[in-house]
């Protein structure tokens, strides 16, 4: 003879008695048939709803943060570009929403270039285009491949104006 809680109401009760001495509750009918619930379930009733616990897609989330930096890298690189035509240069900003700044080859007053030492190792740059339109008319364009290379052929085409 063992002693086992009652389910109702906590006390310890011999697996022998027939009902819990404290509440009634019918502990012998209920260890005869622990397979069996203990009130009829009306067919179609949710019993549990269980999906995958988050362990199971750890790998995921511990590498997950590896996508979104590839995401805003392709974001940002396909909303700017610049183009530079025979007399003028055009520079495109946006996805969504679009921006677009057009200067005239002959308007250019400076171009600047800006380099950290890896952006030198990896032949990139900070390219600032500033017009005699206004003060505030200066537009930079980060990350430009070759920066001196298209700064000279703006150039050129100022000097061919």
């Amino acid at each position: 003879m063992a002693l086992i809680k009652c389910p109702e109401c906590g006390n310890q009760v011999s697996t022998a008695a027939r009902a819990c001495p404290a509440c009634g509750f019918p502990v012998a009918e209920k260890m005869a048939a622990p397979g069996q619930p203990s009130q009829p379930v009306a067919p179609g009733t949710l019993l549990a709803e269980v999906r995958p616990s988050w362990w199971r897609f750890f790998w995921y989330l511990v590498f997950g943060w590896l996508i979104v930096p590839l995401i805003v890298a392709w974001w940002r690189r396909a909303s700017v570009v610049m183009r530079v035509f025979p007399g003028r240069i055009m520079i495109e900003r946006g996805i969504v929403s679009k921006c677009y700044r057009e200067f005239m080859a002959r308007d250019i007053r400076s171009i600047d270039i800006d380099q950290s030492f890896l952006a030198r190792m990896v032949g990139i740059g900070d390219l600032t285009i500033s017009t005699a339109a206004t003060v505030d008319a200066a537009e930079q364009i980060e990350g430009v491949p070759n920066p001196a290379g298209i700064r000279d052929m703006i150039l050129a085409e100022r000097k061919g104006q």
